[in-house]
């Protein structure tokens, strides 16, 4: 109620404001608001009394917030995002009853006066001072334009917002003094241009374009005169008349509008008559805004490049410049999404496990020799309700962007980067180690970067099964998982050099921190994420090349200017001859290893499949020449759990294994995403076997573990091996140097020398080698021989291990 005393005149409080307010307003206005004063009045806020002259020029056309559009590789919407949802339009694309209806009702002399009316304002004045409070607006369009302008600045900031809406006469002059301005800049089409995009209409549209849309699921050019006439009564107050829960309301202030329309000549008598007997007419498209709009299941993909944009330095200097870029908004961002990829990733990733599971999968794809991220899907949806099993936790990602806060153990995944370090070291792949199914390792012998013992004390490892023991070469390690062999490998390359070949390869653990060199690394003891493991084995499928992944391909901003985005950067992790020799190796996993029920059957494929402690984590990653995946499949919520015994999409698991379910899941998304694709083939090689007892029992039903990878209670005896048997620091070098494995040099990629060691090197191979052989011991140079090559080398053009 208008405050008046109870006798019905006013207050003397009240004429002493109707009478200051007229008086020094007015003169104001007529003085051209030279005003140097100060006081009471509210002219003491800083900055209210500014020369024309510090007025910025954005001011006059300020870049408005709008929404971001996110795109995939073909230019399909993904998602939109945005801090205001706003799409500027140009005047022409507003329809003219729309301009005309906004006039007759916040402004009718608009074309008449310059920034101030000043019968408006008179009148204002005079009619508030005798209500008691604020009864009628004397604000122009200009004026209104220059108090959303500073709404606009203020952002999310609360005080800087109460501060450009505060009815003080310091603030009103302030208004003024820029509406002044602003028409000796601008004609009065830019202003109503301006006034009419950055406008606020309710229900979160920003803007007559996202109005319009959002009200009537239509264009601001295609609007009509009751609809027009229902958006221009908003401006007055969008929530007190909001068409979608105060309908009555919006009706009457709707007619209000129409009446003021036909009132000004704006629109004919018969029309209005008629858009007043019209219903609202709304057809409401409800805000779509952020990730947890995207297509495909695309949520998290989604999240990935916004965070790229606020992290990557290439955005901006600084998070602040970042985050104003994004805030900013009318950026379109293609990506590298591929649509068919994402689709056969969303699948893959909840058709076996299921949202509300009590364990989750991730799927990501990256396509070699580019680092494109193809696809990125989770079995969890993305989103904030918990009821709903929603999440915003990105497990295909590193901390920093959104993932878990480590990673996760990638067990026996590992184990190629072992083999591809210790080739890059010389050591052949027909190298063999004979262990009994459990094994002691001595600390000792570990040695980190410097040749340094990596500590004391001993280290127990098993492996899967009881009946895996014996003797086995690289190729067959590999396939069959063998834990105990690539401790031994590993423990004659070097943690270091192991280390290295992780990092050169991009693999990191999710923390960001580079992979450490502890002895458990070498059975996949790290926490990793997803998207850096198929990264990491991108490299083997494009011959040794390491593409770091990118998610952007291409930025635009509002007005159509291309922006810098992050390339991939490329380099050489290993030789092509270790890469193909990989894959050749790898192929066997999927042919007849651990990973047999992930093999495709139309194309060359080779991957490895992975188990931690206690089946906590399970992994499969593999890859063709043309497309590289990881899935991982684990306990996302608190402490992982043993997968033993439980159901998961349905399906009940005695033990889960990384065979038995990613590997599955990797089969899906690999086929729908490769579908149409073509057919390509890795560089085959030829690479040397040892005659080893692991060839007469090749295979285990798609099983693959780690240690301590076994149901509890169910223990093995202990089995004490002797002296000397596994053996440790030497490097098996020329000369006989001590190490641990039975390897020994070839002579035509075939016959394998059994001499522990190795005798002279290989300087006198000849054409016999067996276990007598003095052709050798492997070494690095690879001393040829009399009548054969003595040893291995990394080029791969000796010792009978010769691309084909």
């Amino acid at each position: 109620m208008p405050n008046k005393r109870s006798g019905g005149g006013l207050s003397g409080t009240q004429q002493a404001a109707k009478f200051l307010g007229v008086s020094v307003l007015a003169g104001a206005v007529l003085a051209g608001i030279a005003l140097p004063v100060a006081g009471g009045l509210g002219l003491a806020a800083k900055g209210t009394v500014e020369s024309f002259d510090e007025i910025p020029i954005d001011f006059k056309r300020p870049p408005l917030s709008q929404k971001n559009q996110i795109l995939d590789s073909e230019g399909n919407l993904i998602a939109t995002d945005y801090y205001r949802d706003r799409t500027v339009v140009p005047l022409k694309k507003i329809n003219p009853i729309m301009r005309k209806a906004i006039v007759a009702i916040e402004d009718s002399r608009f074309y008449e006066h310059g920034a101030i009316d000043l019968k408006s304002v008179m009148r204002a004045l005079n009619k508030n001072a005798q209500e008691g409070g604020v009864a009628e607006g004397g604000s122009t369009l200009t004026q209104q334009y220059v108090k959303n302008v500073f709404v606009e600045q203020a952002g999310d900031d609360q005080e800087k917002v109460a501060e450009a809406t505060q009815q003080t006469i310091g603030r009103k002059i302030q208004e003024l003094k820029y509406a002044i301005r602003i028409e000796e800049e601008l004609s009065k089409e830019q202003i109503l241009e301006n006034y009419l995009n950055i406008t606020f209409f309710g229900q979160q549209a920003y803007g007559i374009e996202a109005a319009a849309r959002r009200y009537f699921s239509k264009n601001a050019a295609d609007l009509e005169l009751h609809e027009a006439a229902l958006l221009a009564g908003l401006v007055q107050s969008p929530t007190y008349y909001d068409p979608v829960n105060y309908p009555d309301r919006a009706v009457k202030r709707r007619n209000i509008v129409l009446n003021r329309m036909a009132e000004t000549g704006a629109a004919s008598k018969e029309d209005v008559a008629a858009a007043k007997r019209k219903d609202l007419g709304l057809e409401i498209s409800k805000p779509r805004s952020g990730c947890i709009t995207a297509t495909d299941k695309a949520g998290f993909f989604c999240d990935y490049v916004r965070k790229i944009i606020l992290t990557d330095p290439v955005f901006g200097k600084t998070e602040q410049e970042r985050k104003d870029l994004w805030k900013r908004g009318g950026l379109t961002v293609r990506t590298t999404l591929s649509p068919k990829a994402q689709k056969a990733a969303a699948e893959a990733a909840t058709g076996k496990v299921y949202e509300d599971d009590p364990v989750a999968a991730s799927v990501v794809q990256v396509e070699p020799g580019t680092g494109k991220i193809l696809s990125m899907a989770q079995s969890r949806p993305y989103g904030l309700d918990q009821n709903e099993n929603q999440t915003l936790l990105n497990l295909a990602v590193d901390n920093a962007m959104g993932g878990s806060t480590h990673g996760f153990q990638v067990g026996s995944t590992f184990k190629p980067i072992i083999a591809a370090a210790a080739m890059a070291d010389g050591i052949s792949p027909a190298s063999t180690y004979r262990s009994d199914w459990k094994t002691s390792f001595s600390l000792g012998d570990f040695k980190v970067c410097g040749n340094k013992p990596y500590g004391s004390g001993s280290w127990d490892v098993q492996n899967e099964l009881e009946s895996e023991k014996g003797t086995w070469d690289m190729t067959g390690a590999l396939s069959k998982s063998i834990n105990t062999y690539f401790v031994d490998l590993g423990q004659k390359v070097g943690l270091c050099d192991v280390v290295e070949m992780a990092g050169k390869m991009g693999v990191r653990l999710g923390s960001g921190k580079p992979v450490e060199q502890k002895p458990a690394t070498l059975l996949g003891g790290q926490n990793i994420s997803p998207l850096s493991m198929a990264a990491a084995y991108a490299t083997f499928a494009d011959r040794g090349t390491y593409c770091s992944p990118v998610a952007i391909e291409k930025v635009t901003d509002a007005d159509g200017k291309k922006l810098s985005v992050p390339k991939t950067k490329c380099e050489r992790a290993m030789s092509e001859h270790i890469a193909d020799s990989i894959n050749k190796m790898l192929k066997g996993v999927v042919e007849d290893g651990t990973g047999t029920r992930a093999g495709l059957t139309d194309r060359d494929n080779a991957g490895k499949t992975g188990t931690t402690d206690g089946r906590k984590d399970a992994w499969f990653v593999g890859y063709t020449p043309n497309l590289s995946t990881a899935v991982w499949v684990g306990d996302d919520i608190g402490d992982p759990q043993e997968m033993y015994d439980i159901t998961i999409g349905g399906q009940f698991y005695d033990k889960v294994c990384g065979g038995c379910l990613p590997g599955p899941i990797w089969k899906t998304a690999m086929t729908g995403a490769l579908q149409g694709e073509p057919v390509e083939s890795f560089n085959d090689v030829q690479v040397p076997r040892a005659a080893t007892d692991d060839k007469k029992d090749r295979g285990r039903g798609g099983d693959d573990d780690k240690p301590g990878d076994r149901r509890p209670g169910n223990p093995f005896p202990d089995i004490t091996l002797p002296p000397g048997v596994i053996g440790g620091g030497g490097n098996g070098g020329p000369g006989g140097g001590g190490g641990a494995s039975t390897m020994g040099g070839t002579t035509d990629g075939t016959t394998v020398g059994t001499t522990v060691g190795g005798v002279t090197g290989g300087d006198t191979g000849g054409e016999s080698v067996g276990a007598t052989s003095t052709a050798g011991g492997w070494d690095a140079g690879g001393g040829n021989g009399t009548n054969g090559n003595g040893g291995w080398q990394t080029s791969g053009q000796d010792g009978g291990w010769t691309p084909r």
